[in-house]
């Protein structure tokens, strides 16, 4: 049974060291954001919605690399009442906004990022690549619902990247691979990761923090969900890529560039 305790924006105290770690490195990784029975809780309503939306068929074999990465189903939050509560938690709001030193937050996205067993490896890349926001205020949650372990693909940041800002406009890509990982051995970013994750705890970066992961080479999925958030009060910009062509008319139906990026897939979380 689904139960509302992830409702309270208050039960998740940052401390001055956790906010000022975030900004310096553009990254963060804090243990416990849910507990393991409140996980177990959504876990459920997250694997059936995954099953339901995935339009993923092709065998791995058959995929490039972005499609090896993971699997990837989006906005769930719209189509599953039990996961739209987990997605609008507000204690995930409130730490977010906390990170970023903002009053408010909105949606973007959610995201669910189950990399199969065998799945390849998840390019270096900057996730604000593909948002036309006006904004650095971005941050995205990472919350593995299962206890995950370095074979099955934890994230990795390059500490620091966040204050170069836009790198590159290459996307997930192998191309984006071979420059990127040449741009952090350049510039001498150290590359942070963990070796476990309990269920429930999270890492958040920011939308420029450079990130990947390796390939899952455990017989288990890696079962990841992420919520992407921006600062209330954004703009949509003019989009600049492809990419952000189609987000601008996915993620922000009806937003035209210089407007306020409020439409109503972009509730107000907090």
């Amino acid at each position: 049974m689904i139960n509302e305790t992830l409702a309270s924006p208050t039960n998740y105290p940052l401390s001055s060291a956790d906010i000022d770690s975030y900004h310096r490195d553009g990254h963060i990784l804090l243990r416990q954001v849910a507990s393991t029975e409140e996980v177990k809780n959504y876990r459920t309503a997250i694997n059936e919605a995954v099953t339901k939306y995935n339009t993923e068929t092709r065998a791995l074999s058959e995929r490039d690399t972005y499609g090896k990465a993971f699997l990837q189903i989006m906005n769930l939050w719209e189509q599953d009442q039990a996961v739209r509560k987990f997605v609008l938690a507000k204690r995930f709001a409130q730490i977010a906004a906390d990170l970023m030193g903002c009053e408010n937050v909105r949606i973007y996205h959610d995201q669910a990022l189950f990399k199969e067993p065998g799945g390849g490896f998840t390019p270096w890349h900057q996730d604000q690549y593909y948002w036309p926001l006006d904004t650095n205020k971005t941050i995205t949650l990472w919350m593995p619902l299962v206890e995950i372990t370095e074979e099955m693909g934890i994230m990795k940041f390059a500490s620091g990247s966040h204050t170069e800002g836009y790198i590159d406009k290459l996307g997930i890509s192998d191309a984006s691979q071979n420059f990127l990982e040449e741009y952090i051995k350049k510039n001498n970013f150290p590359v942070s990761t963990t070796s476990f994750m309990q269920a429930g705890d999270a890492t958040f970066h920011s939308g420029w923090t450079l990130h990947g992961a390796p390939g899952n080479n455990s017989g288990t999925m890696r079962e990841v969900m992420t919520i992407i958030y921006f600062a209330d009060g954004a703009r949509a910009l003019e989009p600049d890529n492809k990419n952000r062509v189609a987000d601008l008319e996915r993620w922000l139906p009806g937003i035209k560039p210089g407007e306020l990026a409020a439409s109503p897939l972009n509730p107000l979380v907090l």
